[in-house]
């Protein structure tokens, strides 16, 4: 989910495992020369998701830690071609924490539905995101550098 802690939970998981960092909605942002919410706007919410597909599906890195957007469960090509590279972390945030946490959800380049509130989004995502986890971390914790060894952990040892 938007806020879960993915981008700043990757770059700290990248630091202590020596790997690279990609955040996937800033190669998204730069393969389309537009901010997200400049893609939603245009493109509206199937537009976008449809090039999130298409990028992440094509990401090949290699040691490499890959924070993607949290739409990214949207599209079965991208998540089938995650699944075969990588090991695939949900962090888990309870909707409470969630709500605290974010701001303005169009300024940040969240995929809302005409008419369709938080609380719709992380009802209809939580499921999708069990389905393809392989590792489900509590991102509840708090500390981002908790759920960075919580993580190595649960990946690499």
């Amino acid at each position: 989910m938007p806020g879960a802690g993915k981008s700043t939970v990757g770059v700290l998981l990248a630091k202590i495992a020596g790997l690279e960092f990609i955040d996937s909605d800033i190669v998204i942002q730069k393969e389309e020369g537009r901010l997200l919410h400049e893609i939603i706007s245009d493109e509206g919410t199937d537009g976008f998701i449809k090039i999130e597909e298409r990028i992440n599906a094509g990401l090949n890195p290699h040691d490499s830690v890959i924070a993607t957007g949290g739409s990214v469960i949207y599209g079965p090509a991208a998540m089938e071609h995650l699944k075969d590279i990588s090991t695939i972390v949900y962090l888990k945030l309870e909707y409470e924490a969630l709500a605290l946490r974010l701001g303005d959800l169009k300024k940040r380049g969240v995929a809302l539905k005409e008419g369709q509130t938080l609380l719709d989004l992380y009802n209809e995502r939580i499921p999708l995101y069990e389905k393809y986890a392989d590792v489900v971390v509590d991102a509840d914790r708090g500390n981002p550098h908790t759920v960075a060894k919580d993580i190595m952990r649960a990946c690499f040892e």
